[in-house]
């Protein structure tokens, strides 16, 4: 069974959008207090960027810029790739490791934020599968007479 990514990865998320006037001190409060690696920028259900450890690591403190004066919308990656909530979570988590992406925002039909997945979530719902087919396939062998008997 192909694993989707709502309702299979997003389920039911508390989705908080950092407004893009908010500064880089805030976003990083906010990703420690929810122990996440990345918040999403934007207003009113509609993702202007995203904001991930990637960014603080390099656009601000490689950088030198001071987090309490630096608004998240000078260092945050715009227009992010996003994913839809039927998108199969195996061909996420391909196209996120092709492109080197650790989290991305799920958009729904009417391009208002509904989620956000990690490579993480990914890895994990994607062994799910692996192991549940295994099983199915090993209760499958041992069960029909298929399977070498000692």
């Amino acid at each position: 069974m192909k694993r989707k990514i709502v309702p299979d990865v997003v389920r039911e998320q508390k989705i908080t959008l950092l407004p893009p006037t908010a500064m880089v001190m805030d976003a990083v409060r906010l990703m420690a207090m929810r122990h996440v690696g990345a918040v999403i920028v934007g207003i009113d259900g509609h993702i202007d960027g995203i904001f991930t450890e990637r960014d603080l690591l390099m656009r601000v403190v490689a950088r030198g810029l001071d987090p309490d004066t630096t608004p998240v919308a000078r260092v945050m990656t715009r227009d992010p790739e996003t994913l839809t909530p039927d998108q199969d979570a195996l061909d996420a988590l391909n196209r996120m490791h092709e492109r080197g992406f650790r989290h991305l925002p799920v958009v729904g039909p009417d391009n208002r934020v509904i989620g956000m997945v990690s490579i993480r979530d990914l890895n994990a719902i994607v062994r799910r599968e692996l192991e549940t087919e295994l099983q199915e396939r090993d209760a499958f062998i041992h069960d029909t007479g298929y399977g070498a008997t000692h």
